[in-house]
């Protein structure tokens, strides 16, 4: 094969990979500082990874930022039995008292409205952290309509027995930490991020600290 031809080849091939998997950076996240309370507790879920979250940031295209520090946040449950919804955007990540919002039991859903419409390349999200449990039937969702009723993307599904009635997922659940949960988006477009959850290992509430969406 001619050089010319080679050259052309390579560039053709490059042509059709998606801009943002060419260039990726990586994104590190500020974690907050470890505190746990509490002695050794058996973790009980059928599709639960054992592995507890290890990473630390997230690979994302350049310009990427943190889109939804202060933004309004909507519930499912319109009085939490603690805190405020704006706590779960305020930038406050720490597992001390004081710092998470509970929402009542069952199945329920948090909301962050963005404000406008964004390429999301990755989300962090912090459960109550301060004791070892793994949050049940966790779902987030991106959309462009307030009532997620069309154009909605499922980003992650762990909730295999369909509690949300949103389908059944196939995503593992997993162990709550000081490192959250860092999820990589490729880019779905969106102003609303929708996070479910059904209670959890420990509990039937359903708590947040803080959650983070990163686009552009």
């Amino acid at each position: 094969m001619k050089k010319k031809t080679i050259v052309a080849t390579l560039a053709a091939c490059a042509a059709i990979v998606p801009a943002n998997a060419q260039q990726k950076q990586r994104l590190d996240i500020e974690m907050p500082k470890v505190e746990t309370t509490g002695g050794p507790v058996v973790l009980r879920l059928k599709n639960l990874d054992l592995v507890a979250p290890e990473e630390t940031f997230l690979l994302v295209p350049p310009g990427t930022a943190l889109l939804s520090r202060n933004k309004p946040v909507t519930s499912s449950d319109k009085l939490p039995i603690l805190g405020e919804l704006s706590q779960i955007t305020d930038g406050d990540k720490d597992a001390a008292e004081g710092y998470e919002v509970e929402l009542a039991p069952g199945v329920q859903w948090v909301q962050i409205d963005l404000q406008k419409t964004a390429e999301i390349y990755g989300l962090a999200i912090w459960h109550f952290h301060r004791q070892r449990r793994a949050c049940k039937g966790v779902i987030v969702q991106i959309s462009d309509d307030a009532e997620f009723k069309t154009g909605v993307s499922t980003v992650f599904n762990a909730d295999v027995d369909n509690l949300a009635k949103q389908g059944a997922g196939s995503n593992k659940a997993y162990i709550e930490t000081n490192k959250g949960k860092l999820l990589s988006v490729n880019g779905v477009k969106g102003r609303y991020v929708r996070l479910y959850s059904a209670g959890n290992t420990a509990s039937p509430g359903n708590h947040y600290v803080e959650v983070e969406v990163y686009g552009k």
